[in-house]
């Protein structure tokens, strides 16, 4: 998993409240198990036509915004069902930083675990990044997670909160596995030593 530790990019406006798992990546992408290949489907009904072409109103199909690392969206952002494939796909696409009111529980720490930054702000600060993400391209926000900040393409900060495990995971790129990892000399002198009490194991 890639460090997360500061992050300068292009946050889109999603100013939609109860934005699910299944509005972000529908079932029928659902089979795979790869993490990777799920961006372009990212919001598949609300960026594509029946026909599959792009419908230019939605804010990732506009040029300003297909590059998007940052989305500043309604509340309860990740609510519905709790497939892990929802931040497999904003990660693919690009995205590493979500701003909100507020997120479903199990949608927030799975993104944590897969390199993704949720950041909850009360709704006065939301408004303020959100009509600043409106300006497009050139306003660029800057997320610092050492010191816990979003700062605004006109400079204005916001301080957030953040579960200190979490933050030490994001920063140093680890998920599930690579914590285990850490522990790897541990884990080989425990498996030398019960080989040797228990050889029969």
């Amino acid at each position: 998993m890639d460090k997360f530790e500061t992050l300068t990019g292009i946050a889109a406006p999603l100013p939609l409240i109860n934005i699910d798992t299944d509005m972000i990546i529908p079932k029928q992408f659902l089979k795979t198990i790869k993490r990777s290949g799920l961006g372009v489907n990212l919001f598949d009904e609300m960026r594509y036509d029946d026909d599959g072409a792009e419908i230019p109103t939605f804010v990732l199909n506009q040029d300003a915004y297909r590059n998007a690392e940052i989305l500043v969206a309604g509340d309860n952002f990740g609510c519905g069902s709790s497939r892990e494939h929802a931040p497999w796909a904003l990660k693919d696409f690009g995205v590493k930083c979500v701003i909100s009111t507020s997120f479903a529980d199990i949608f927030f720490n799975n993104c944590f675990k897969n390199g993704i930054l949720p950041i909850v702000l009360p709704q006065e600060a939301v408004d303020v990044l959100m009509k600043d993400a409106e300006k497009g391209s050139n306003a660029r926000m800057i997320i610092d997670l050492e010191a816990q900040t979003v700062t605004s393409s006109d400079g204005e900060a916001f301080s957030f909160e953040v579960d200190a495990f979490k933050k030490h995971c994001l920063m140093n790129g680890l998920d599930d596995i690579g914590l285990t990892m850490e522990k790897a000399a541990s884990i080989d002198t425990f498996e030398a030593e019960l080989s040797k009490s228990r050889p029969w194991v």
